[in-house]
């Protein structure tokens, strides 16, 4: 028998997220909207999540993230940090994002 044990990706300031390979943002021109598409699921995130999420392209650290969308929102980054931590965590859980 065969075990298999998958291991929890955890976010950490240090964490470069980014799409997995089978996930891509795509404008769906008739709901004139953005989508998540992954096989069998599309996603439909809100403007806050939408803005994250096109800045998970595995360059930015999930820190580097938070400073960006705190000069965007004109936010404090220690408010905003436990948000994003927990979004990006959620969509990693979700096998949508890696870390």
């Amino acid at each position: 028998m065969i075990e298999t044990t998958r291991s929890r990706a955890i976010v950490s300031m240090q964490s470069r997220p980014m799409l997995r390979p089978h996930v891509r943002l795509q404008y769906d021109g008739v709901r004139e909207a953005w989508a998540l598409l992954s096989p069998e699921k599309v996603f439909w995130p809100n403007e806050v999540s939408l803005d994250i999420l096109r800045l998970c392209d595995g360059r930015l650290t999930v820190a580097q993230l938070i400073t960006s969308l705190a000069d965007q929102y004109a936010a404090d980054q220690e408010e905003i940090a436990p948000d994003v931590s927990a979004f990006l965590q959620e969509w990693s859980d979700k096998f949508l994002v890696t870390l």
